[in-house]
């Protein structure tokens, strides 16, 4: 069960929901960094559960315990970083009745068919959102090193079951829309409680969250994120570009099912003349003056902002009574989901986005830099 990804700076994820602890190693940090572990903590605390009436109320810190790759002074020392996140507030006890009874929606069938019984249900194993923690963990550390060479990521939720959020000011490479994404951006990260630029769009789409959870039911949505400051260059071409990169890596969050990069499949409707991306003179270098390639061609960064959006399904622990099949007799049966569960995926996991993202790119910037020719 691999669950690594990464080429110079490798990612690694372990544990399940309900196992002591879940945990990460990153491998390939640069030595001499030094780590904010409250800034850390910080950014820990915008994934952790029981934040908001519509999360799970399992009452977890999400506080990681660093047991390696630093030295006294707290920086990186080369060595591979390795950390653990211990779980505190777990009751295996809600899952009796889906043993043998896989959630609609959910891995338990195919984990089932792969390994015929022996996998860790409870919690949904190593397929839980838990292990998310972990992710956040390096991809903080990654998002602090990016912002100390100029580089900065932010994500936001732009939809929820249909409702909208302003989007990101990415597909116009002006600098009038640079600055107003540079606002947005800054706006996103004043601590507020929904993780969206507008304020009526997030109480819209806190209602409409609120009635999925009082129907015992759930719902799914969209997030969009951004990285500003990422020179033109960055990447490599065909299997190893940056969307490859990216796509890879946020595949590997729990509820994802889509990635687009830029103008997307919009792009589909689109005459040659209307997606291109013109160039233009400014302060000396050569830049596109929009932007629906999302900052990247070739697979290889163009020094616009680099813009992705990806969806994320309902989550599929629900309370609602659906058909599933009793595996042992190879009989039907009927299941409804007991348990502490979230009605959707989206909030939270807005800065797993982020932290992805920060890995992934942090990643390219070791593997395939900018030729520095001048």
């Amino acid at each position: 069960m691999p669950s690594t990804f990464g080429t110079t700076l490798k990612v690694t994820v372990f544990g399940q929901s309900h196992s002591a602890g879940v945990g990460c190693v990153v491998e390939g940090l640069p030595s001499g960094f030094v780590v904010d572990q409250e800034r850390l903590a910080a950014f820990m605390a915008r994934r952790a559960p029981g934040s908001a009436p519509w999360t799970t109320p399992r009452k977890e810190k999400d506080a990681p315990r660093i047991l390696s790759g630093l030295n006294p002074d707290g920086r990186t020392c080369g060595a591979p970083l390795a950390a653990v996140i211990e779980n505190t507030n777990t009751r295996s006890q809600d899952y009796g009745n889906i043993m043998g009874v896989p959630r609609p929606g959910h891995a338990d069938f195919t984990a089932w068919a792969k390994w015929h019984g022996e996998q860790d249900i409870p919690g949904g194993g190593h397929f839980s959102g838990r292990l998310t923690g972990p992710l956040c963990v390096a991809g903080g550390i990654c998002l602090q090193w990016l912002e100390a060479r100029g580089i900065r990521v932010s994500a936001h939720v732009a939809e929820c079951a249909g409702v909208a959020d302003e989007p990101f000011c990415a597909l116009d490479n002006s600098a009038a829309s640079n600055a107003r994404l540079a606002a947005q951006m800054d706006a996103l990260a004043d601590g507020r409680d929904f993780p969206a630029i507008d304020a009526a769009a997030a109480e819209f789409m806190t209602c409409a969250i609120m009635a999925a959870k009082a129907d015992d039911d759930s719902v799914g949505g969209m997030i969009e994120c951004v990285a500003t400051g990422l020179p033109a260059g960055v990447g490599s071409p065909m299997f190893d570009g940056l969307e490859n990169t990216l796509a890879y890596a946020v595949f590997g969050i729990p509820s994802v099912k889509g990635i687009e990069f830029g103008a997307g499949f919009a792009a589909a409707r689109l005459r040659g003349s209307e997606n291109n991306d013109p160039y233009e003179v400014r302060d000396g270098a050569c830049v596109p003056r929009t932007n629906n390639a999302g900052g990247i061609l070739g697979g290889i960064s163009t020094g616009a902002p680099l813009h992705f959006r990806c969806a994320l399904k309902p989550i599929s622990s629900i309370g609602i009574e659906q058909d599933s099949v009793d595996l042992a007799p190879m009989e039907p049966a009927r299941l409804a989901v007991r348990g502490r569960h979230d009605a959707t995926a989206v909030t939270r996991a807005v800065p797993v986005v982020e932290a992805v993202a920060a890995c992934a790119i942090a990643d390219a910037l070791l593997t395939w830099p900018a030729d520095p020719i001048n």
